[in-house]
């Protein structure tokens, strides 16, 4: 298959213009924009409170390639194997240089040339290699260290804390010597050279990643072994469709970048820093939101990789985990009880927003936060990760703030949550926004619900609050008003009230979820950010209408920058780059939206419908209950495939999973290997179930 024909590889023949959005290359531990003299590492920041931001690392590998003749440039990306190419062919010679962030061996980054001879000479070809990097940076201070092994070594450490008496990571640089010239003698037809980096905490990790690399290259595993962590990572997830090449595109385009924003699947080092909107490739100061993670992480991205990925899901879970004494803090300083997640968030889980009424006001990320381990549990069955895995004592901390940061209205009967930002940020100070109570009550209801599980105690006023929150509705108008005295028809910034039925899956009649769509749809700011608008077309297609839902998801393609497919904040290119926020909400609207797939406490719910330009959607690696299953829906039909494999760690034997076709009852077992077809009408509901009628709990 050609690279014009193959929608994973993105080609061009000149860059962009911006540099912006050059394409970023990450590992969940190093990220990096191509030709950039900067990079970052996951998990090290500089800068105290507000101030705190992404340490700029300076990168050798910020090498651009010159050759002595006219030629022909071709860039590309290959998201097959997550390598950046540019290809330069002249009469003499075709230079390639290829750079990847190593998949498998996170401290690790790669840089190959390869000069390969057009026509038979007695003549050397020799090509530039321009550098720009300098061993210096604002927030480090680095200093040469002796080299190892023929490489070059930098150290330093960060120069401010991320709070008082907090440490400053320590940061070393590994990399062998890169010349200004590459020759191919008179008397070779090709020659190949490899130049690697490593990024590590400590000279010793640093030296031990630096043989590690060495090693790699001398027996010709360097790049095979990259390529096939991504192959790996690919056959556990798969969603492509048939009938659109620019939404095929795109949704690969967000899968990859999303997934270079994770550890590997075999990471074990639990160094893994949280996603931000950015990615690691950006967030230097004042840059991206400065690299913190907000909920953009867990209700954005989390959900398109958690229903493929349980190991990078319980990362995320394990992310804020190791922020709970953070979050403790966060909550006294408010003068409340249990846990309050900051809304932006680097290592220790204290606010670090620079503005301070967003770390005060926005709490809903409490509700998010919990949303995402409640998910958690439902796909995977997982309690360790909430007994050993501390996930409960998140559960039950927020469960504390709530009951104490709720106000009871003797009026009204009911709790009330004042003086709060809604996630539409155009309002705040205001009173019950709807978004906020009712992820707050739905993380109540789970926090008795998991207290249950575990024989915990819980107290009464956990169920007490999560029973008598107010949820604002306004009956004459049959819609959710976004917060008390909101007046309909004001302008918002973003999903907001819609988000209601879905991702928090509030009850209510099709004719409510309509009215609020309507409400709110047009008087969203079009220049609002870009997750916003696949949510509107999941409700759509809640409702049965897939060509409303499809002309909202295409106001999405405005934001994807091409050639390299990278999405920006805002439609006109500013905001955030790599706006991995965006393309989660985009790619939520396919994997939630077409499929309606739904994560509920005893099964996999679906009831999928294509727009009219679309005739098969796949998607492949779905895992529930530790089982992967590939699907195919078509028009009139859906194909459902159990894979054969073996049962989850730790059982004696895999769950059997049925289809059940909830018009009739019927009950379909699915057998490994074995395709499991049935027609699909209009309005049809099934879900996946495991084969006991009793939650396996």
């Amino acid at each position: 298959m050609s690279c014009d024909s193959d929608p994973y590889v993105f080609s061009t023949d000149t860059l962009p213009n911006d540099l912006r959005f050059l394409p970023p290359l990450a590992n969940g531990r190093l990220g990096w924009k191509v030709y950039n003299n900067i990079m970052h590492m996951g998990g090290v920041y500089n800068g105290e409170g507000g101030h705190c931001h992404r340490a700029d690392v300076p990168c050798p590998l910020a090498v651009k390639v010159e050759v002595e003749e006219p030629a022909q440039h071709t860039y590309s990306l290959d998201t097959h194997t997550g390598i950046f190419t540019h290809t330069m062919s002249s009469a003499r010679v075709t230079a390639t240089q290829s750079l990847y962030s190593h998949r498998y061996y996170s401290n690790l980054m790669v840089m190959e040339i390869l000069l390969v001879r057009q026509v038979t000479s007695e003549e050397p070809v020799t090509v530039k290699l321009v550098s720009s990097f300098t061993p210096e940076s604002k927030d480090i201070g680095f200093e040469s260290g002796p080299d190892y092994k023929g490489g070059r070594h930098i150290q330093g450490q960060t120069t401010t804390a991320e709070f008082p008496g907090g440490s400053c990571p320590a940061v070393h640089l590994l990399w062998t010597y890169i010349p200004e010239t590459l020759t191919l003698p008179p008397e070779q037809s090709q020659a190949r050279w490899g130049f690697i980096l490593i990024v590590a905490n400590s000279l010793d990790s640093a030296e031990a990643s630096f043989d590690e690399g060495l090693d790699l290259m001398a027996t010709g595993n360097l790049r095979p072994s990259h390529e096939k962590a991504w192959k790996e990572l690919w056959l556990q997830s798969t969603v492509e469709v048939t009938g659109s090449e620019s939404l095929s595109k795109a949704l690969i385009g967000c899968m990859f970048y999303l997934l270079s924003a994770f550890p590997s699947i075999h990471d074990t080092s639990s160094s893994f820093g949280g996603v931000s909107p950015g990615g690691l490739s950006n967030g230097g100061d004042g840059q991206d939101y400065w690299g913190h993670v907000f909920w953009d992480q867990d209700i954005w991205m989390y959900p398109g990789i958690a229903l493929f990925y349980p190991k990078l899901a319980r990362a995320v879970l394990e992310y804020r985990v190791k922020t709970i004494d953070g979050a403790k803090d966060n909550a006294q300083r408010q003068g409340l009880k249990g846990l309050k997640f900051p809304w932006e968030s680097a290592v220790s889980g204290r606010e670090v927003c620079p503005e301070d009424i967003y770390g005060q006001q926005e709490i809903h990320i409490n509700g998010d936060v919990t949303l995402a381990f409640q998910h958690y549990l439902y796909l995977t069955e997982d309690l360790s990760m909430f007994r050993e895995g501390q996930g409960s004592e998140v559960i039950y901390g927020v469960a504390d703030y709530w009951v104490s940061r709720a106000t009871w209205n003797p009026q009204e009967q009911k709790y009330h949550l004042l003086g709060v930002m809604p996630p539409d940020e155009y309002y705040y100070n205001v009173n019950n926004s709807v978004y906020t109570n009712t992820v707050a009550k739905f993380s109540l209801q789970f926090a008795v619900e998991l207290a249950d599980i575990l024989q915990h105690p819980a107290p009464k006023e956990w169920k007490d609050v999560g029973e008598h929150i107010k949820i604002p509705f306004d009956q004459e108008s049959q819609y959710h008003p976004e917060f008390d005295d909101y007046i309909k028809g004001h302008p918002v910034k973003q999903a907001d009230t819609v988000m209601l039925g879905y991702p928090l899956g509030l009850t209510m009649s099709p004719e409510i979820r309509r009215n609020d769509l309507e409400a709110y749809e047009p008087v969203t700011d079009p220049n609002g950010p870009a997750m916003t608008w696949g949510m509107f077309a999941i409700g759509w297609l809640e409702l049965g209408e897939a060509e409303k839902a499809q002309r909202l998801l295409e106001k999405c393609f405005s934001n994807i920058q091409g050639p390299f497919q990278v999405w920006s904040e805002s439609s006109d290119g500013s905001g955030a780059v790599n706006f991995l926020t965006g393309m989660g909400g985009f790619l939520q609207a396919v994997l939630f939206g077409y499929t309606g797939f739904r994560v509920q406490k005893e099964c996999l719910f679906f009831s999928p419908l294509l727009p009219h330009d679309i005739s098969e959607l796949c998607v492949r690696g779905v895992n529930y209950l530790g089982r992967q299953m590939d699907w195919l829906l078509r028009k009139d039909d859906i194909c459902i495939i159990l894979r054969e494999q073996a049962s989850r760690d730790g059982d004696t034997k895999p769950y059997d999973l049925v289809v059940v076709l909830k018009a009739s009852g019927t009950k379909i077992p699915l057998t490994p290997g074995q395709p499991v077809t049935f027609p699909r009408e209009p309005g049809y509901v099934c879900k996946v179930a495991w084969t006991s009628s009793c939650w396996p709990f």
